[in-house]
């Protein structure tokens, strides 16, 4: 393995509290040295002078379709898209088809992204079988398998018994349960926040309530089971609310955000644009204010892209007709840019502590830092190129993605994984040694 020394970036590590200039030598897919002006040979150099060089960016929720709709994306193209957005890592979700609800799924996942070699392919299994929230999956067996975590991401689980027994088993092998709150029976065939704008445009409306009265009730049973807790791409002022309580009162809870739940507002939805359609929904501009503020506020342990590709002709059915989801990882990182640093509502390293360590904590994981001995994740960021977001350029195979367009702040130059280059942007090249 070629070693590789990365000079005179801005080395952000917020795990280690590291914010200042310094070289880094990566060899053996390991983080060999790192300090002022290193003296060290290597096989490539790289000038990082005004360039960010951070631990590898961790997405703890995307949908790479694999197995049942390969149309879509597979989990090469994903793991693809995903190193050109920076992340080294990334979290299946198990709403495939079929869902991930056994071992031999989660050790399926596991071996496609072995062979796409892109960035490292977590899962997270299903909570119950077939994800019909009626009986329990096989837990342990998918934690032997190496399963990060359990979801019936889509779905919430809607029976408080049934939610209770996960819980405690899953409490057993010490792994998060994750939530998609979402209470049917007051959400039922909604397809957008409910309100004034849902009565005005006839389409039916998803209550906020229905989010924040399923992650009050699952709060209830973390304090009954102790239960590693994460709440998915929360979107309501009063989601927030119960996340600051339950942190508190110091249960294990965790939160994620997402871009379109921070940039975009219900009204994005008035010319029946089904890329603006989304699970759960685009709320008002007061739940927006609400998340941003609590990025502020420390509330927020990651950010989450989501990545839910479609196909065009699935997008071009009316808006009732059309899939939930939006894909866009490989231009997620700007747009964290412009919803929380632009505004100010955090620096750099606060938001890099969303995609790194954090979330790594999340899923109990030992990545998201680059000190000595660490291994070699690390994504390379311009902070200041500006460029336009353009889907045609998108290495997903789908482009239901809203940003079409905007003009941006903020790109990623280089995603290593284990010390070895696994997207690297024309715009940046190595001196020969």
């Amino acid at each position: 393995m070629e070693k590789i020394l990365i000079t005179g970036g801005r080395v952000i590590d917020p795990a280690n509290q590291v914010d200042r200039q310094a070289d880094i030598l990566l060899a053996d897919g390991q983080v060999a040295q790192i300090g002022p002006r290193l003296s060290a040979s290597a096989d490539r150099t790289f000038d990082a002078t005004g360039k960010i060089v951070c631990p590898g960016l961790i997405d703890l929720h995307v949908h790479f379709r694999e197995p049942g709709d390969e149309e879509e994306e597979t989990i090469a193209s994903g793991s693809a898209a995903a190193v050109a957005g920076g992340f080294t890592s990334v979290v299946c979700m198990p709403n495939t088809n079929p869902p991930i609800d056994e071992a031999t799924g989660v050790e399926y996942i596991h071996r496609m992204g072995r062979q796409a070699r892109k960035t490292f392919i977590y899962v997270m299994g299903a909570l119950t079988k077939e994800r019909s929230g009626q009986e329990l999956a096989e837990i342990g067996l998918m934690h032997q398998a190496g399963a990060i975590g359990f979801t019936d991401d889509g779905s919430g689980v809607q029976n408080v018994a049934v939610m209770l027994r996960v819980m405690k088993y899953a409490s057993m092998f010490d792994t998060v349960v994750a939530q998609h709150c979402q209470d049917n029976a007051l959400v039922k065939n909604g397809v957008m926040n409910a309100g004034y704008n849902s009565t005005v445009l006839g389409l039916p409306g998803m209550d906020p309530l229905g989010e924040e009265l399923m992650l009050w009730r699952d709060v209830q049973l973390v304090k009954k089971t102790g239960v590693r807790y994460h709440a998915q791409h929360i979107s309501t002022a009063g989601a927030v609310e119960i996340i600051r309580q339950a942190k508190q009162d110091s249960l294990p809870v965790s939160c994620e955000v997402t871009p379109h739940h921070l940039l975009l507002t219900e009204d994005y939805v008035e010319d029946y644009d089904t890329c603006y359609k989304v699970n759960p929904p685009l709320r008002t501009a007061a739940d927006v204010q609400a998340l941003r503020d609590a990025v502020r506020e420390g509330l927020v342990d990651a950010l989450a892209t989501d990545h839910a590709p479609h196909l065009q002709s699935e997008k071009e059915l009316e808006f009732l007709a059309a899939p939930f989801g939006i894909a866009g990882i490989e231009c997620a990182l700007p747009l964290y840019i412009k919803a929380l640093i632009e505004p100010g509502l955090t620096d750099w390293a606060g938001m890099l502590s969303m995609l790194t360590w954090r979330p790594a904590q999340v899923i109990g994981v030992d990545k998201g830092r680059i000190g000595p001995g660490d291994r070699a994740d690390i994504t390379v960021i311009d902070p200041g190129a500006e460029w336009v977001i353009d889907t045609d350029t998108f290495y997903s195979k789908s482009r239901n993605c809203p940003y079409h367009g905007w003009k941006v702040k903020g790109r990623v130059l280089a995603t290593l994984v284990a010390g070895e280059i696994r997207y690297l942007s024309p715009e940046w090249t190595a001196e020969k040694q």
